[in-house]
């Protein structure tokens, strides 16, 4: 039979045991943190109709959806979580308690260019608050606060979540003379981190045929190096415009109170966000160590989503963080603490001789205790039992012989230091607990990212 070369397609991330192993520690950091904030898990399919992911559909993401006909449906996998929470919550609204507190962790798919830190499949971590009627701005400001939270209990300080309104956004295009040309000029102005002031500026000129003085006036509003000075000179300029200054001093003027230190966030007016669904605050964060791998946790305020699933207004704010892109970013520059890896288990039972009975009863005994155990039932030499306790870096063994067995014992031994005793195997299961490792933050701490 001739072997078919196995092969992961470009875009779509493998990971070994002890790199995955680290993923769900990241994972699991986000649904704790997440849960402190009050919010509760859902899941939602990884496929849809076409006509529920693309009902906000066009421009960028239509060409980078994953579409295809099966019989008579026309199926779409899931680019966004966010677009599906609209969905659910137009569906279940008289279900659920308002306003709604959600997060998700799960894979979208986007048929987009793979290159350094974007994948195709990959994973997102949002959370989100749904209103019923209205949703007061102070919840904007506190997902700032949730964003802080999570990368400091990550290990990582070196961050910077950035501010600006979309609301204020429109208001400035109204009063340019922009407004049939607003969500062109809010895509090209997302692109500024990317191609530099020069391009857009190209863009806005040759491309969307607007006077290059115009351009010129947007670009030094929008990249003003004092942004909150800047935006007290434009009072009274434009109805719309006034409203996004008011949301976001609002915003800001609540992050001291929520404990944002005041380095880790700044008002950015050049942050306008691909989607077009936002209305309100929008937020992108990156790394201050690695710019160049573009924002790894963003998202904002959205008041129309659910419109095309309900007549119920249910508006919203939430984020989204990158989590395979940032965990590509963190194992590439060498920053994941090795020791953060969690082996498949605590400890591993090795039965010498004909003692897999007792083997087996000592590890019925040490999980009862909530002890993660294995038995090794392979017949092979010691020797290849503790070297695979050893690459599995598993911290402790639990030897079983024929003395053990008749004593109703076992010889404990750390892995780590050689210790070994003989003990009953209740008691070794209270030695493992008090000896685990506190692995701590996942992200090597008092290191410069760099």
């Amino acid at each position: 039979m001739e072997k078919i070369k196995p092969r992961t397609l470009s875009g779509f991330l493998e990971l070994l045991p002890d790199r995955e192993s680290q993923m769900q520690t990241i994972q699991q950091i986000l649904r704790d943190t997440y849960a402190l904030f009050g919010f509760t898990p859902i899941d939602t399919p990884l496929m849809e109709a076409s006509e529920i992911l693309l009902a906000k559909g066009g421009g960028e993401t239509e060409k980078q959806i994953y579409r295809f006909e099966k019989g008579d449906s026309d199926l779409s996998l899931r680019f966004d979580l966010t677009v599906p929470l609209a969905k659910y919550v137009a569906m279940n609204a008289g279900q659920l308690a308002f306003p709604f507190r959600r997060y998700q962790i799960g894979k979208v798919y986007r048929g987009e260019r793979a290159q350094r830190g974007r994948f195709r499949e990959f994973y997102q971590a949002d959370v989100d608050v749904i209103g019923d009627g209205s949703l007061d701005p102070s919840n904007e400001a506190e997902m700032v606060a949730i964003i802080c939270a999570v990368f400091s209990r990550l290990g990582l300080d070196r961050f910077q979540v950035r501010i600006n309104n979309r609301r204020l956004l429109n208001g400035l295009f109204a009063w340019l003379g922009l407004e049939d040309k607003a969500q062109a000029v809010m895509t090209a102005i997302d692109k500024l981190d990317k191609i530099g002031p020069e391009k857009v500026a190209a863009i806005l000129a040759d491309d969307l045929r607007i006077p290059r003085e115009t351009a010129e006036e947007l670009l030094s509003v929008i990249s003003a190096p004092d942004p909150a000075s800047m935006l007290e000179t434009l009072s009274g300029k434009d109805p719309a415009l006034d409203e996004g200054i008011r949301e976001l001093k609002r915003v800001t003027d609540l992050l001291p109170s929520f404990g944002v230190p005041s380095d880790k966030w700044r008002l950015d007016l050049t942050i306008a966000r691909g989607l077009d669904y936002y209305t309100g605050t929008v937020y992108e964060t990156t790394l201050l160590d690695h710019p160049e791998v573009g924002s790894v946790c963003s998202g904002g305020r959205y008041d129309d989503l659910a419109a095309y699933y309900t007549d119920r207004k249910l508006p919203g704010v939430g984020v989204s963080i990158g989590v395979s892109r940032l965990f590509y970013i963190l194992q590439e520059q060498g920053l994941l603490r090795e020791e953060s890896a969690v082996p498949p288990c605590d400890a591993l039972v090795i039965p010498m001789g004909d003692t897999l009975d007792w083997a087996v009863q000592t590890a019925t005994v040490l999980r009862r205790a909530g002890i993660r155990s294995q038995v090794y039932m392979e017949q092979k030499k010691a020797k290849a039992k503790f070297a695979y306790a050893d690459k599995l870096h598993i911290p402790f063994a639990v030897v079983v012989g024929e003395e053990e067995r008749n004593a109703g014992t076992v010889s404990l031994k750390d892995l780590r230091t050689g210790e070994q005793q003989t003990l009953d195997p209740s008691v070794a299961a209270e030695r493992i607990h008090s000896g685990l490792p506190d692995r701590g933050k996942p992200v090597q701490e008092g290191r410069t990212q760099e």
